[in-house]
């Protein structure tokens, strides 16, 4: 499966999957106008690789700064699709990067962590 790489823009995040290696990325800010058009080529490209990922672990870090409601909503959906590739026995980890004098980002990881049964969900407080 070929990688996906989109570079950060003003409002949307650098996306970096590794497939190869089971290594995905997404890194600063997104607050894009259509975040369907944003994370609709994320979204799809996850989908292919988590339908056929196997025997492999797979480590997903999320390093933003500021997201947005609707980027709250498709960070959700996300985690959705890594818990439910989790359950069917994909070992998934995801790191959750925050500031540690950002509060809101902590918080948002612990929201997140809270709705997910199977995957792996580490709180990391950057030296930033």
């Amino acid at each position: 499966m070929e990688n996906l790489m989109i570079a950060a823009t003003e409002r949307s995040p650098e996306v970096e999957f590794d497939f190869a290696a089971g290594r995905l990325s997404l890194k600063g800010e997104s607050y894009p106008e259509d975040a369907s058009t944003v994370f609709g080529p994320i979204f799809a490209a996850l989908e292919r690789f988590l339908e056929q990922v196997e025997g492999r672990d797979v480590r997903f870090d999320f390093n933003l700064i500021y997201f947005n409601s609707s980027s709250a909503k498709a960070l959700m959906n996300m985690f959705q699709l890594l818990d439910g590739a989790a359950e069917r026995g994909v070992k998934i980890e995801v790191n959750w990067f925050y500031a540690p004098d950002d509060e809101t980002m902590q918080e948002f990881g612990e929201d997140f962590s809270e709705d997910l049964e199977h995957v792996t969900f580490n709180l990391v407080a950057t030296g930033d």
